[in-house]
């Protein structure tokens, strides 16, 4: 069948942004539950045939927030957070609703935003550190996982939302990372598969950062990434809790608070906005309860 007898549904609009380079098309879901499955949401990630994208954004209504974020990896994967998709989506809230601050649902647990000047801050919540919480395949030390890949080895691990494995390294420009990326992911100590993160030291308060996305490949920024680099980098006694990160899209600024809180500050900017048909069938049918 060719492409264009496969296309059903109307025009569907988008807001195309991104966080430092990660970009997202975003749909606003919250009047008619509009969902995507995940071969809706492969197509319109592909950079191709679709939008492009390093993942798709639904907004639904939420009955503890204002607003649920749904999240789609470029791969139709779901995950429960994602940083620069948070930033992005609170600046459009804020600016609809007219609001200093706001509240996003998310499967990750309720994300707290609010405006930083020109820049978006969020509130990211507390890191998971106890193995199960990652989750590994088995018990150990997450401070000092056992695993060696390709001449990575001894990562810290994290859960943000979603599993980071997190490796220091001398220069992240010496790693193969679309190499070693995809065995880390898929390592069998990463039950759920694992976000796999370098991490060069630069100076005191200054990390250079460079990430495998689970489900996405090499992105520009990972904002879940940035904060697991902090709590990691910081259990390492190598930052003091706090840090600017250097992405290869730009620069998050990060702090593990007192009250075990990660915060992570940052630019959003608006791409373009536009309508998209889709050769898959768009609606979701699974049971789950909608928001």
């Amino acid at each position: 069948m060719n492409q264009q007898n496969q296309i059903t549904q109307d025009p569907r609009p988008f807001v195309k942004m991104h966080g430092l380079g990660n970009d997202f098309v975003i749909f606003d879901g919250r009047e008619d539950r509009f969902d995507l499955s995940p071969d809706g949401a492969r197509f319109v990630a592909d950079r191709h045939r679709g939008v492009g994208c390093d993942q798709v954004i639904t907004l639904w209504p939420s009955n503890v927030g204002d607003v649920f974020m749904r999240i789609q990896n470029a791969d139709g994967s779901e995950v429960g957070a994602c940083g620069n998709a948070t930033r992005c989506v609170a600046h459009m809230m804020l600016q609809e609703f007219g609001a200093d601050k706001i509240t996003i649902e998310t499967l990750a647990g309720l994300l707290h935003a609010e405006r930083n000047g020109q820049q978006v801050r969020v509130d990211m919540g507390e890191p998971r550190l106890d193995w199960d919480q990652i989750p590994l395949a088995r018990e150990m030390d997450t401070e000092s996982v056992e695993l060696v890949v390709g001449g990575l080895g001894n990562p810290v691990a994290v859960n943000m939302g979603n599993p980071h494995a997190i490796f220091f390294v001398d220069s992240v420009d010496g790693i193969d990372l679309e190499e070693l990326g995809p065995q880390i992911e898929t390592h069998e100590l990463f039950p759920e598969r694992a976000n796999v993160s370098i991490v060069e030291k630069r100076g005191p308060g200054d990390l250079r950062l460079r990430v495998w996305e689970r489900g996405a490949g090499i992105t520009q920024a990972c904002g879940s990434a940035a904060c697991a680099a902090v709590v990691a980098a910081s259990r390492r006694g190598l930052v003091e809790r706090a840090a600017a990160i250097e992405l290869d899209g730009g620069t998050l600024v990060m702090a593990w608070a007192e009250d075990n809180h990660v915060m992570m500050t940052g630019d959003v900017a608006y791409v373009f906005a536009g309508h998209v048909f889709a050769p898959f069938n768009l609606e979701g049918h699974d049971d789950r309860e909608r928001r």
